[in-house]
């Protein structure tokens, strides 16, 4: 945009320009071929005048010297014809050649008719101005007298005057651009906050923090105006985001202890329902059990919608602990838990998330993975990132399912007969994403599925270097330096609360 207002505001200086310059260049040029036309058309009738009394008697000695001291000041030939247009008398030798444009000059001179002005010369027109005026004896046309003058003289100026005028017309170009950019950018100040303040909104939004105010009170009225109102709206969307959050988070969290009852009500029935009932009874308490696994989730998704300070963690004590505790249920199901790939790994993320991550994913991988199966936890590092891979010997998922398996409450149409609320791998997506990393689903060659987390990796300091994370601890008992600073030579700055 700024382009195209810098556009707008050069052609309308360059028009300026134009309307300005070129009438001027050409008043210019017109007025000094008057002035030249004019000054030669007075010597020309000067000379014809001179030259009655020697065409008369035929002897032009004594005009001739006359025309050579003329020629020899002025550098303009001058030359007297008779009625026939036979040269009588001239300043130099051999006489200038005349082109067809001053012969015809010199038979309108013979037929008693004055010479007209000439249009326009341009610079590169190097034809002499020629003029003839006729020499009257008695009324009677005896000859011509004929003025050859070069413009030289007259073009180099006209070119002079052009150039000022480029040069002029260059020089308001220039300037206009530099009082344009100043205005230009005061212009879309606004403009250019909107569109960087808009990814900012949507990650505040989304993270549930306040958004950064984009009005700072420059540009235009109107687009201050704008940026107000776009703030207001920022705030707006931000509290309704953070109250449907809340709204969900309090929801299920009320929600558990009237459930709680029911189920326990619905337990001590057990036994004293009608034959006729106890299907009924029975369905009643999976509902039950399915309603508080789908309160469970909810309450784990706005967890997961929760921003939380993102620090560096050590990723072997986060993985060993969720295969530990998973391990049991593996077991039970006649499934093999395993762990493979790279340790002493660092990542950038919330405190818990990769818990919760391994969690979420780890409960669909045992509910999926049929008796006899392998769940393999894999730990892999990239130039910027950690990999957490978790993959499963179930059916997988169609490869056009993939993408949607992330949604909220979305579940495969083929696997609608297991229990689940279809929020786990949302709860693990989102955690991961708040954590400025990504998750990713795979199909793996040999079948299952493939679930991959990738955090941003966290490379151990070393003397000298700079700091940039959240906390940290001095090794060599100095206090913690701020954010960004760099390690004294001799001491190594460590992360979290232990060193």
């Amino acid at each position: 945009m700024r382009a195209r207002l810098l556009v707008i505001v050069l052609f309308l200086v360059g028009l300026l320009a134009v309307g300005l310059g070129v009438p001027l260049a050409l008043t210019n040029a017109q007025a000094n071929q008057l002035e030249l036309f004019t000054d030669r058309l007075t010597d020309t009738i000067f000379y014809a005048s001179l030259a009655e009394r020697p065409i008369t008697e035929a002897d032009t000695s004594g005009l001739e010297a006359d025309l050579r001291r003329y020629d020899s000041v002025y550098g303009v030939a001058v030359m007297v014809v008779d009625r026939n247009g036979r040269v009588v008398a001239t300043s130099r030798q051999p006489p200038p050649v005349l082109d067809d444009a001053g012969r015809r000059r010199v038979e309108l001179a013979l037929a008693n008719r004055r010479s007209e002005s000439y249009p326009p010369l341009l610079p590169w027109d190097d034809r002499p101005l020629v003029l003839a005026e006729p020499v009257l004896v008695d009324a009677e046309v005896r000859g011509a007298a004929v003025t050859v003058s070069p413009t030289d003289a007259l073009r180099a100026e006209e070119v002079r005057v052009w150039s000022v005028v480029a040069a002029a017309g260059l020089l308001a170009l220039v300037l206009a651009v530099l009082v344009a950019l100043p205005i230009v950018r005061w212009i879309l100040r606004p403009v250019r906050r909107l569109d960087e303040g808009t990814g900012r909104v949507a990650a505040a939004v989304l993270a549930g923090a306040d958004a950064e105010p984009v009005a700072d009170g420059s540009g235009p009225p109107e687009l201050r105006r704008l940026s107000v109102s776009f703030d207001r709206m920022a705030e707006t969307v931000t509290q309704a985001y953070s109250a449907q959050r809340a709204f969900v988070a309090d929801a299920s969290h009320q929600l558990r202890n009237p459930l709680t009852a029911l189920r326990l009500r619905l337990s001590n029935l057990e036994g004293r329902v009608d034959a006729a009932a106890v299907e009924d009874h029975i369905a009643a308490l999976e509902e039950a059990e399915r309603l508080s696994t789908l309160l469970d989730g909810l309450l784990a998704l706005a967890r997961a919608e929760r921003t939380a300070p993102v620090v560096v963690v050590e990723v072997d004590p986060a993985v060993a602990d969720r295969i530990e505790a998973w391990r049991p249920l593996a077991e039970h199901t006649g499934l093999r838990l395993l762990r493979c790939g790279e340790h002493g790994l660092s990542a950038a993320a919330p405190v818990g998330a990769i818990e919760t991550v391994l969690d979420a994913v780890l409960d669909n991988a045992v509910k999926f993975s049929p008796p006899g199966g392998a769940i393999t936890v894999r730990t892999g590092v990239t130039s910027s990132h950690v990999e957490i891979a978790v993959r499963d010997t179930g059916p997988g998922l169609e490869p056009d399912e993939l993408e949607r398996a992330t949604d909220r409450f979305w579940r495969s149409p083929g696997q609608s007969n297991v229990e689940g609320s279809g929020l786990g791998l949302a709860i693990a997506a989102r955690t991961v994403e708040l954590a400025g990393g990504g998750l990713e689903l795979e199909l793996p060659a040999g079948g299952g599925l493939q679930v991959i987390a990738r955090l941003r990796r966290v490379l151990p300091e070393e003397p000298g270097d700079p700091v940039d994370y959240v906390r940290w601890s001095s090794s060599c008992g100095r206090t913690a330096p701020r954010q960004g600073a760099t390690a004294p030579a001799g001491c190594r700055w460590r992360r979290g609360d232990r060193w």
